[in-house]
C-alpha cells in the first residue's frame, strides 16, 4: 500500500462502515497513480412557500461535472498529489443552481458558477518508516478529523482545507493522527480559520485492538476563534474553543452497534457547553438489513460542526436526523432528542435503501417537532453508478401556525475510472 494514501484508506473504511449509502466520490485504487468520474447531479425541490415550487428554477440544481485527482510518489519518501474539477450546466435552462455548491448557502458563501473549474487539492507527501505526512491543500477523512472533515456534492468537493496533517501506525492496531488546519477553501473563497490565521489544532487516535471493535477519539483546540457564516460571527471572535469527540462501532455476531459521545466548549462569556450522545444498532437478514440511531443534543451554544465553528459538516449521528431535514445544526444547538431507522435491501442491479426519521425540540424554541423520510434506489450499470432518491419532511418554525413540508427528488450518475 501507498503510504501517501495512508489516509485515504482510512476514511474509506470508516464511511463504509457507517451502512448508509456511499458518498459518491473518486476513489484511488492502491495500484494507480490517476483516477478521475465523470457524471451528473439533477435535483429538484418543492418546498411550502411561494416562488419555491417544483417548476420554480431557482429552487433546481444541476451539474455535469469532471474530476481528475493524481497521486505520485517521487522518491526518497516524497511525493505529490493534485486534484482538478470541472462542472457546467451546459446552458440548458432547467436550473438556476449548480449541485456542486451544496454548503454554500448555509456558510454565507456565494454560490459557484454555473460553468467553472477549480484545483480542489495539491498538497505534497513524505513517508518514513510508518509515518506519513501530507500538506496543502486536501480533503479531510471523517475517520480522523470528525469536525472538520471534507464531503463532496456531485462528486466535487464541497470543502477542502489548507492543513498539515501526520499519521502514524507504529502502535499495533492503532492509527495516530495529528493535524493543524488553517483555512477552509470553497472553489475560489477561502475562510481563515481563527483570529491572525492560528487555525485549529487536532489530535486523533483509531484503535482496532479489540475483535471487531474500533474505537477513535478526535480533541481539537481552536485559539481565537474567528468564523462568520452569512455575515455575522457565530460567537463573540477571538475566544478560545476546544472540543472532544469518541465513538466505539463494532460487530458481535450479526449485532452491528455504535455508542459516540460529543463536547464543546470554550472562554466565550455567557455562553454554556454543547454536549450530544448517539446509540445505533442494527443487523442483517439476508438481502434485509436496518439499523436504529437514537441521539441527544443539549442547549447549548457552540456548534456541534467543525470544533463549534458552525463551518462544514459533522460526523455526529444526530446532526440532521440521517439527512431527512434540512434544518440541522449550523450556529447552535436547540436542545433536540432524535430517533430515526435506516434500511436497504438488495434488489436486482443495486439495492432499494430508506428510512424515517423524527426530532424533538424542547420546550422555548421556534422550531416544533419534525418528521422525515426518504426512499431511493442504488444500482450500477455497466460500471456506472446510478441513485434515484425521493426525501419528504415536514416542520414547524412557529408553533401553532402552519406546518411546513420540503420535498425532493434527485437523480445522479458517475463513471469512474
Amino acid at each position: 500500500m501507498k503510504k501517501g494514501l495512508l489516509l485515504s484508506v482510512v476514511a474509506s473504511t470508516m464511511i463504509f462502515a457507517g451502512g448508509d449509502i456511499a458518498p459518491v466520490e473518486p476513489a484511488a485504487p492502491a495500484s494507480a497513480d490517476f483516477w478521475g468520474q465523470i457524471g451528473f447531479r439533477y435535483q429538484a425541490q418543492d418546498f411550502d412557500r411561494p416562488g419555491l415550487g417544483w417548476g420554480d428554477k431557482i429552487d433546481n440544481a444541476f451539474s455535469a461535472t469532471v474530476v481528475l485527482g493524481v497521486e505520485k510518489e517521487l522518491g526518497y519518501g516524497f511525493g505529490f498529489g493534485a486534484e482538478i474539477a470541472g462542472w457546467t450546466d451546459f446552458g440548458l435552462d432547467i436550473a438556476k443552481q449548480p449541485a456542486v455548491s451544496e454548503l454554500a448557502p448555509s456558510l454565507g458563501l456565494s454560490p459557484a458558477d454555473a460553468t467553472s473549474a477549480e484545483v480542489s487539492q495539491a498538497y505534497l507527501t513524505y513517508t518514513f518508516g510508518n509515518t506519513a505526512i501530507k500538506a496543502g491543500r486536501q480533503a479531510l477523512p471523517a475517520a480522523v478529523s470528525p469536525w472538520a472533515w471534507s464531503d463532496r456534492s456531485a462528486g466535487v468537493l464541497d470543502i477542502a482545507y489548507d492543513a498539515i496533517v501526520v499519521a502514524n501506525t507504529d502502535l499495533q492496531d492503532t492509527t495516530l493522527v495529528g493535524a493543524w488546519v488553517a483555512n477552509a477553501a470553497d472553489g475560489d473563497t477561502t475562510v481563515h480559520l481563527g483570529a491572525g490565521e492560528t487555525g485549529i489544532f487536532m489530535l486523533a487516535a483509531i484503535n482496532k485492538s479489540l475483535a471487531n471493535t474500533t474505537l477513535s477519539a478526535s480533541g481539537y483546540y481552536f485559539p481565537k476563534a474567528n468564523y462568520k457564516a452569512n455575515g455575522a460571527y457565530l460567537l463573540p471572535k477571538g475566544y478560545d474553543m476546544w472540543s472532544l469527540w469518541g465513538s466505539a462501532v463494532g460487530k458481535v455476531d450479526a449485532i452491528n452497534w455504535g455508542v459516540q459521545a460529543a463536547y464543546v466548549d470554550g472562554d466565550t462569556p455567557n455562553a454554556d457547553a454543547t454536549y450530544a450522545i448517539a446509540g445505533r444498532i442494527g443487523s442483517s437478514w439476508g438481502d434485509l438489513s436496518a439499523r436504529l440511531t437514537a441521539a441527544y443534543i443539549n442547549d447549548g451554544d457552540y456548534s456541534m460542526t467543525t470544533a463549534g465553528t458552525g463551518l462544514g459538516t459533522s460526523a455526529f449521528w444526530g446532526n440532521t436526523a440521517g439527512g431527512f431535514f434540512t434544518n440541522g445544526d449550523i450556529v447552535a444547538n436547540a436542545d433536540q432528542t432524535i430517533l430515526y431507522v435506516n434500511g436497504r435491501y438488495n434488489l436486482g442491479l443495486g439495492h432499494l435503501y430508506g428510512g424515517i426519521g423524527y426530532v424533538s425540540y424542547g420546550s422555548g424554541y421556534t422550531y416544533d417537532d419534525g418528521f422525515g423520510g426518504r426512499i431511493g434506489y442504488a444500482f450500477n450499470v455497466m460500471g456506472i453508478d446510478t441513485n434515484v432518491q425521493y426525501r419528504y419532511s415536514t416542520y414547524n418554525a412557529n408553533p401553532g401556525s402552519k406546518d411546513l413540508t420540503k420535498q425532493r427528488i434527485r437523480v445522479e450518475a458517475y463513471y469512474k475510472f
